[in-house]
């Protein structure tokens, strides 16, 4: 049924007959009440066989897919028994996904570039004796800005240009605030949420949280609203300087990985905390590496105070299973003043090369997982009917008497079959 979540409407998949393709689904509804929960999560679409979305895309570009998981029960099914892989536009978004991991609801989210007028979203169950669901879909028509062109590539110390990032597909992993309070979807132009930092950060001797209660001045060239909201720039942590000698620390923030994938770490930056221009100067490191020396929000920002900006770096995840983020002094950092602020980081998942952002399969190898129906009854029947046939025809024969005549020419007046006639009177025998 149609509902609304946090100014979002969500419409039914039964509303739109041409929405689904699907040759066994079925809805399903929580066989009792979820309190607290919003009403998307009360429903699933449960799909036993390979099922597919088409949406209509009206303007091709970056586009925000999210799937949203809940499991629950009913006296007819239990979700958490559900294994099945996902398809977003032939790209391998998930593989082998459970509901019986899920311990709430789970929002997962794609970016990706769609060039077509359609976007499909195909569920296929890992098995006949298994089953796919989901609970609720999004498909969001991203700001052009949102992904740009261009990143820096860090690879040890080496940082050099990404180009084609707008191209790639992506999922987003983590999406933090950095010393504020969770901004929920209710506070984000395109119903994101932003976790509190808490849980990743490792190293926060020395620094200390900050909030801004002015306005955010957004600015063309700069972040938008759509890029990151208020309620993530106007909080951060920061390092400060509270006499002449500049802080010996950095701030350090680690975040789960899996090795095998390229990462994008968007890191957002707003100077809320400076009593005047040019006073904030510091580094940024990823995974231990020197990212950007020297950064200046002043320049950044045309030299205005409280305007955000953010800066994208590519890196390689590693054994290790963690992504690092630092931001520390630099050399020409100052006394008695900011040395160094982070205001929020995202995570991104970059798909690998064979169009896959959850295992080494590609789209078609997944799809060929489903298993086809077997024929191991169907061709011995056949090959025991033609065996019957084949013995009657040699039966009749020999209890037909066949007169034995020698060879003759063929009569010159007999009429001409052309191959197309001769080809339609076999056909019609048959």
């Amino acid at each position: 049924m149609d509902s609304t979540v946090d100014n979002r409407r969500f419409i039914s998949d039964s509303s739109d007959s041409h929405l689904l393709s699907s040759p066994n689904s079925f809805s399903l509804c929580a066989g009792s009440l979820l309190p607290r929960l919003p009403p998307i999560y009360h429903t699933a679409r449960v799909f036993k066989a390979p099922s597919k979305y088409v949406f209509d895309v009206k303007d091709p570009g970056m586009h925000m897919v999210r799937l949203h998981f809940h499991q629950f029960s009913s006296s007819n099914l239990n979700l958490g028994d559900s294994q099945f892989h996902v398809l977003v536009n032939g790209l391998v978004a998930l593989t082998n996904f459970t509901g019986g991991n899920l311990m709430g609801p789970k929002v997962i989210e794609y970016l990706l570039c769609v060039h077509s007028e359609k976007l499909e979203i195909t569920f296929i169950p890992a098995t006949r004796s298994q089953f796919a669901f989901v609970n609720a879909i999004e498909i969001i028509s991203a700001p052009r800005d949102l992904i740009l062109e261009t990143a820096q590539s860090v690879n040890g110390d080496k940082v050099e240009n990404f180009e084609g990032l707008n191209l790639q597909a992506f999922e987003v992993v983590h999406r933090v605030t950095v010393g504020g309070p969770k901004v929920t979807p209710f506070n984000d132009t395109l119903w994101r949420t932003w976790v509190p930092d808490n849980e990743y950060l490792k190293s926060s001797e020395g620094s200390t949280s900050v909030y801004f209660g002015g306005r955010i001045k957004y600015q063309v060239g700069g972040a938008s609203r759509e890029v990151g909201p208020d309620n993530v720039y106007n909080s951060a942590r920061l390092i400060e300087s509270k006499n002449a000698s500049i802080p010996n620390v950095k701030l350090t923030w680690e975040f789960p990985v899996i090795e095998g994938y390229k990462y994008l770490v968007r890191m957002h930056f707003c100077d809320i905390a400076s009593i005047s221009l040019g006073l904030l100067v510091f580094n940024v490191y990823v995974n231990g590496n020197l990212a950007y020396k020297d950064l200046d929000p002043s320049a950044a920002t045309n030299f205005l105070l409280a305007s955000p900006f953010y800066a994208d770096f590519v890196v390689d995840a590693d054994h290790s299973g963690v992504l690092s983020v630092s931001v520390g002094p630099s050399n020409n950092s100052m006394a008695y003043a900011v040395d160094a602020i982070l205001n929020g980081v995202e995570i991104m998942k970059m798909n690998n090369s064979v169009g896959s952002l959850d295992g080494d399969l590609p789209a078609e190898s997944v799809l060929k997982c489903w298993p086809r129906r077997s024929s191991g009854i169907l061709l011995p029947l056949i090959a025991l009917v033609c065996l019957l046939l084949s013995l009657s025809a040699i039966i009749h024969r020999r209890n037909t008497k066949v007169d034995s005549v020698p060879w003759s020419k063929l009569p010159v007046d007999a009429p001409e079959i052309s191959p197309k006639e001769g080809k339609h009177q076999l056909s019609s025998k048959v």
